[in-house]
């Protein structure tokens, strides 16, 4: 179970990752995160520019000018940094469970808050906004499904039970 945020070391590794592309400034940083995520989440400025200052304490990175911008501080990757960016690529493969944990658990409470008796949230009227009903449930299945069929391929059910996936697929509980 996660305990909150994003899994551990993944805002590093995006900010290694997106400097290997090309040199960028903490700000474009997490513009291009929050385009990753489809503008559904964007790290704090908090936790971007620590990770910058220290990937240049550590040697991961380094400031350069940029002529056309002198006030912006912008960062390019090291050699140093890239050994690190292999180091974080297989840390982050292992996190896959993290980040399901964190996907499926506000859907949890997402379902929780539209049917759950004990939670009286004050909704939109329809038509009027987002609310806790089935209607945007069913809203966010789809859109699920339709990222799943454009990142791979078309959607087919999965029958398994949880504990039979967990099974198959030789996941630890």
């Amino acid at each position: 179970m996660r305990k909150s945020g994003p899994p551990k070391g993944l805002v590093s590794y995006l900010v290694l990752e997106l400097l290997e592309e090309r040199p960028r400034y903490g700000y474009e940083i997490l513009k291009e995160i929050g385009d990753l995520s489809g503008g559904h989440w964007e790290p704090s400025y908090g936790s971007v520019y620590p990770i910058l200052y220290k990937f240049e304490e550590e040697g991961y990175a380094e400031r350069i000018e940029v002529e056309d911008e002198p006030d912006r501080k912008y960062f390019e990757i090291t050699e140093a940094g890239r050994e690190k960016l292999a180091e974080k690529r297989e840390e982050v493969g292992q996190t896959a469970d993290d980040v399901t944990d964190v996907i499926l658990g506000f859907y949890h409470v997402f379902a929780v808050l539209a049917t759950d008796e004990r939670f009286d949230v004050d909704n939109p009227e329809e038509g009027e906004g987002w609310r806790f009903d089935e209607a945007f449930s069913a809203w966010i299945a789809e859109q699920l499904i339709r990222h799943h069929e454009y990142y791979f391929e078309e959607f087919e059910r999965v029958e398994d039970t949880p504990e039979e996936f967990a099974d198959r697929m030789g996941l630890d509980d």
